[in-house]
């Protein structure tokens, strides 16, 4: 296995501005939010921050908390563009805005992988940046995600990027029952990438433990590929877990196919000073 980080650089419509102190100062297109950090244990390079919002965190483990927002935020959301593609950004109650960005390395990974009519599946979907991402570049996609309303929030983003008839179909599912269904009917996919939850709970009451029920889950996915299949991308946030770990579990999955297994962390770099922010640990293997 190779052990390597992967950085998020600036763009324009998005930026990690500053951080330390527990928090971190981010850009979104014109606006600026301060959110909760744990991993920012160093002192920010401003003790000045301006911002238009500010995710204050609850006291539990749970990650509750609320937004504090100027009333210049607009509630219903605003655009935010990368490469191509045209999407929402939101305050979520969850104290994210509606997309990951320190998602975009592996976006443009698995974009230099695809080919025209590559049949891709995107697990855990979320508002669907990924789908999109591949999409344009002319795979054939399958979006599974439990809740509705992030699938719902997919499509309007495929309508905001021009892409509503792009091949996607749109699933709103228990990603591992969908994915065990997949396996049932024979399907091959040549790409898959998922970004599972520590914890979460399917459309009809499943519940899903990641150290749990992981190992099942990319079984099945190694099951709908192969000789041919190009790549498998695996993205966790917010657990007590090592990459070393889920790039064993990915690498024993795979070995019968060949290939490279890259495994470590994900990271955006800092605009004040150039330092790297982590923010998730990864594992993909590739043909």
């Amino acid at each position: 296995m190779t052990l390597l980080t992967l950085i998020g650089e600036p763009w324009a419509d998005y930026g990690l501005v500053d951080s330390g102190n527990g928090r971190k100062l981010e850009r979104y297109g014109r606006f600026r939010f301060i959110r909760p950090e744990p991993q920012a244990m160093w002192a920010p390079a401003s003790d000045q921050w301006e911002a238009d919002g500010d995710f204050i965190g609850a006291s539990d483990e749970e990650g509750g908390g609320r937004w504090h927002l100027s009333k210049d935020v607009p509630r219903g959301g605003w655009h935010i563009r990368w490469e191509e593609l045209l999407f929402l950004a939101q305050n979520t109650p969850f104290r994210h805005l509606a997309f990951f960005p320190d998602m975009a390395p592996q976006w443009g990974w698995m974009r230099d992988q695809v080919a025209e009519g590559d049949e891709v599946m995107n697990l855990f979907g979320y508002t669907g940046i990924g789908t999109l991402a591949l999409a344009a570049k002319g795979a054939r996609m399958t979006h599974v995600d439990a809740s509705k309303k992030s699938v719902e929030a997919g499509k309007a983003n495929a309508f905001l990027s021009d892409m509503a008839d792009r091949p996607i179909r749109w699933m709103v599912d228990d990603a591992a029952k969908f994915t065990a269904r997949e396996v049932r009917r024979g399907k091959r996919y040549d790409g898959i990438f998922l970004d599972p939850p520590k914890f979460g709970r399917g459309p009809t009451g499943e519940i899903w433990r990641l150290e749990e029920n992981l190992p099942a889950l990319i079984a099945d996915c190694r099951a709908l590929m192969d000789a041919n299949s190009k790549f498998l991308v695996l993205t966790v946030y917010a657990v007590r877990m090592s990459a070393l770990a889920i790039g064993e579990l990915l690498r024993q999955a795979m070995a019968d196919l060949g290939g490279t297994v890259e495994v470590g962390e994900m990271a955006v770099r800092e605009e004040a000073r150039g330092l790297l922010l982590p923010t998730a640990i990864f594992a993909r293997w590739r043909r």
